[in-house]
């Protein structure tokens, strides 16, 4: 490839996988030059991310040279230019915006042009309609398993652009069916996450060695549980279910607790939410990981014997490292986290009973840690072989 190749993604905002897939597509590209693009420019270097471009701004400047550009995955073909703006702001910003633009929606479009740039009901899907020098445009296992219950105008310009597309692959069933009912075939492709172990190990394991990811191991010497539940965890009644169930647990295994966030973008992880869990536990039993760094991240929950977590990416680098996981979900029905519930049939058909309510978990966290580790190392090595192949396919496409 004699040009670079442009990757684009929500790395422009703190989340686990996202800050993952363009670590993992400069890997598998090896000596081709790559640009970061995403729908904002920021500097993520500091958590382990990247120096990341605005898309518009590097469309426009780039000229009539033939470009190629990577959709590196994730949950993007549902995400409309409202939901992405406001992931991009500051935590502490999102509530004082929201009541703001509730208050004046007249600023809306104006505060959307500003956030991303051009204002597009699509903003995570682009095709050549938006950007007439892309030459080759391909897209790695990403999401829209809510496709069917967007807004008619989002849809029919996301599918529109994922027609034109020279390589298209899926990460979970749901999509792929609901993308066939509209006439577009898609290939299924494990999310790159699964290759975190594969590619990273070694990096993974020197944070493991230092900082936060140490301290936990020692002390926790007989091992710990990797913890990590989103914002919507938040009420009480759920935050004394899980408290009881992750007590019961830790008496049972002889494990320690360890609370992480595994994204800290609005509308992902609150740490406010975990240090209340913790304030509910035994004292001793629980410490609370304050690092958003990439890296310490993985290491925590690569470093620990059993992962539960209501993060899909959280599940997966378990997953990567053949660990025990369990999948938290609210007990809410219309909270369900659907994308979740499609990786595991997808991809673990058999581990279907290890996604529960909280009151479940101590039962279903029994039932994970009996469960013969070549079995899951067997399912890491299927998912990571199957990734890789998906990859060349597009890589392929994309020369």
């Amino acid at each position: 490839m004699d040009t670079p190749v442009v990757l684009f993604g929500a790395f422009d905002r703190h989340n686990l996988g996202d800050l993952l897939f363009p670590h993992i597509a400069q890997a598998l590209l090896g000596a081709v030059p790559v640009r970061f693009a995403g729908l904002a420019a920021r500097d993520l270097r500091r958590v382990g991310g990247h120096r990341v471009e605005a898309i518009a701004e590097l469309m426009a400047g780039w000229g009539e040279a033939p470009a190629r550009l990577l959709h590196v995955g994730g949950e993007t073909l549902t995400c409309g230019a409202f939901e992405a703006a406001a992931m991009l702001l500051d935590a502490g910003e999102l509530q004082a915006t929201l009541r703001r633009l509730e208050a004046h929606a007249q600023q809306r479009e104006a505060w959307l042009q500003h956030m991303l740039g051009s204002v597009t009901p699509a903003p995570y899907v682009i095709s050549r309609r938006d950007w007439p020098a892309l030459r080759r445009v391909a897209h790695a296992a990403v999401g829209g398993v809510d496709l069917e219950r967007i807004d008619e105008v989002q849809r029919d310009a996301v599918l529109a652009r994922l027609r034109e597309a020279d390589a298209l692959t899926v990460r979970d069933w749901r999509t792929r069916d609901a993308l066939a009912r509209h006439g577009i075939a898609a290939a299924l492709m494990p999310d790159p996450a699964v290759l975190v172990a594969e590619l990273f190990g070694t990096r993974i394991a020197e944070h493991a060695s230092r900082s936060e990811p140490a301290a936990w191991r020692a002390a926790f010497p007989t091992g710990y549980l990797a913890v990590q539940c989103s914002a919507v965890f938040g009420d009480d009644a759920t935050l004394d279910a899980l408290a009881a169930q992750l007590t019961r647990s830790a008496r049972e295994s002889g494990l320690g607790i360890v609370l992480l966030r595994a994204g800290a973008a609005p509308w992902h992880d609150d740490l406010g939410v975990l240090q209340r869990l913790a304030q509910r536990l035994p004292v001793g039993t629980a410490r609370v990981a304050e690092s958003l760094d990439l890296w310490d991240m993985c290491a925590l929950l690569a470093g620990s014997t059993a992962v539960i977590a209501s993060s899909l990416h959280g599940r997966i680098v378990a997953s990567a490292f053949a660990l025990p996981r369990i999948g938290l979900q609210p007990d809410a029905a219309t909270q369900r986290i659907v994308k979740l519930d499609a990786w595991v049939q997808t991809w673990e058909p058999e581990r279907a009973g290890s996604v529960v309510t909280p009151a479940a978990l101590a039962d279903a966290l029994t039932a994970a840690l009996r469960e013969p580790r070549e079995a899951r190392a067997e399912t890491a090595r299927q998912l990571a072989a199957a990734c890789r192949n998906g990859y060349a396919t597009l890589l392929a496409a994309l020369r």
